[in-house]
């Protein structure tokens, strides 16, 4: 490069808007301290310290108690959905505003959970609220027709994000994954489907497969029948030797459909990719004439109003999205696309397209729409993604010094305001082969069990988080809330 062109381009970096992800982890570093994490004995709450944390809960939180035991009358296992799994039992939650929760005894607690994502702006944003209120006044939450939000919102999304002319709204993440899979088939008119393993892509039958832990197949299918997976498979994340192997042999059976991947890496970067991987896998695919499925349910927004996609300079030719699209509110779900593709979703009763079917009663109802469309808005104006970014870096700074200071072997790292904190390691377990993973059966729900009882003391301590190991920061998380939240952490791991 000419030393014109190094000033140019030296200019045009420092002319750079800061992005949500400030810097990408070292991933060949931290997969090392994951194998160090996992090698050694673990280090859990101590025995002693761990019933003074029981007994909080008995002493602080009897309303929550009581409803968690009468849930138990008329919900299987008490709960509806899994991010409301707290050791030792659920918190009922009465109030949610910015950064904080207060349950029904009174008890507040730094917000971490996000309700696993979606309130970017934090809990109940006003700006949102508002503009619900008023479009519930006007018409209700759902009439069955169009409606001007549901335009307005797709204009929106396909405006930013650099891989979707086109949108169809859908119920969820699960059902947004349902349908690309079936629109990926329906273009390409090929069955096969290629999971990066450990990825989770919501609970559809042919999606419960490689969940969590990758090379576990079939192990969570309980109730779906073999048929229902037989065209899904898994190849290892950041193995692009075995996406190669298993492109060609696929070729030689008729082709693959698409391959579909979380951007970051599964279970939200838990095992992160290497930086250039997504446009490794993006020739991948083209060479192999195979579509590319970003599923950006998380990343969608709160990694930058333009997705993980636009933060990698990846196109994909169908993206799933969820959680951020509504802000919080309901029937948060969407399939966007290159138009051509998009187009073998067209609506209507009775059209004699080629098409991919799809549907639902509350699909794009007005309120989820202008939640949505606001949301959004208000995210694009106060730069969310960018703020709630940095205050995951200053969580992640402060709780490396403190986990340096104490001497202890957990691992934190952070996508922008996706931060993981691994204590028990029970996610990074080595699964590469059937005998390995029968091999650490007994020690996973050890390690299970200790990220559990880390929870619980996350939560006495005032902290809800997504099981003990992940921390969703938002545009409400101010530097005075993340100061108080790693006194919380230091005290906690103080118990170790």
């Amino acid at each position: 490069m000419s030393n014109l062109a190094t000033i140019h381009a030296a200019a045009g970096a420092a002319a750079m808007p800061p992005t949500a992800i400030s810097s990408w982890p070292d991933t060949p570093s931290l997969y090392q301290r994951f194998s160090e994490l996992v090698a050694q004995p673990m280090r859990p709450i101590r025995p002693d310290a761990m019933p003074n944390v029981l007994r909080w809960f008995e002493a602080k939180c009897a309303g929550s108690k009581r409803l968690a035991e009468r849930a138990k009358g008329v919900i299987p296992g008490g709960i509806q959905h899994n991010l409301a799994f707290n050791h030792p039992f659920a918190l009922a939650i009465s109030h949610a505003e910015g950064a904080h929760l207060t349950d029904v005894d009174g008890n507040r607690y730094i917000d971490f959970l996000q309700a696993g994502g979606p309130t970017l702006l934090g809990s109940n944003h006003p700006a949102v609220r508002q503009k619900v209120h008023a479009l519930i006044d006007a018409c209700g939450p759902v009439t069955g027709l169009l409606h001007e939000y549901e335009v307005k919102l797709a204009e929106l999304v396909c405006r930013h994000m650099p891989g979707v002319d086109m949108l169809r709204l859908l119920g969820s993440g699960t059902e947004a994954v349902m349908g690309a899979v079936r629109l990926a088939r329906t273009y390409t008119k090929k069955k096969r489907i290629i999971k990066i393993g450990g990825a989770y892509h919501g609970w559809s039958d042919q999606l419960v497969y490689g969940m969590r832990l990758p090379n576990t197949g079939r192990m969570e299918a309980t109730g779906i029948p073999r048929g229902a997976t037989g065209h899904t498979q898994e190849c290892p994340p950041n193995d692009l030797e075995a996406l190669r192997r298993q492109l060609q042999l696929n070729r030689l059976r008729g082709g693959t459909a698409a391959v579909l991947l979380e951007p970051l890496g599964p279970e939200s970067g838990t095992r992160p990719v290497h930086k250039g991987y997504n446009a490794q896998v993006r020739k991948l695919c083209d060479e192999f004439d195979t579509l590319l499925i970003f599923d950006e349910v998380v990343t969608g927004f709160r990694i930058g109003m333009g997705g993980a996609q636009a933060y990698f300079g990846v196109t994909p030719d169908i993206t799933v999205l969820g959680k951020c699209l509504t802000g919080g509110y309901p029937m948060a779900g969407a399939i966007g696309g290159k138009r051509d593709i998009m187009m073998s979703l067209v609506g209507g009763i009775g059209t004699t397209s080629r098409r991919a079917f799809v549907g639902g009663t509350l699909t794009a109802n007005p309120l989820s729409c202008v939640a949505g469309y606001y949301a959004l808005q208000e995210a694009e104006r106060t730069n969310a993604a960018v703020v709630a970014g940095q205050a995951g870096d200053r969580l992640r700074r402060g709780l490396e010094e403190i986990i340096r200071r104490r001497n202890l072997p957990y691992v934190t790292y952070n996508m922008g305001s996706i931060v993981h904190l691994q204590t028990s390691g029970v996610l990074l377990l080595d699964t590469s082969s059937l005998w390995k993973l029968f091999k650490v059966r007994n020690e996973a729900k050890q390690r299970k069990h200790m990220m559990e009882e880390m929870g619980a003391a996350y939560t006495a301590h005032g902290l809800i988080t997504l099981a003990g190991s992940r921390v969703y920061t938002s545009l409400a998380d101010t530097d005075e809330v993340i100061d108080d939240a790693l006194n919380r952490f230091d005290d906690v791991f103080a118990l170790v």
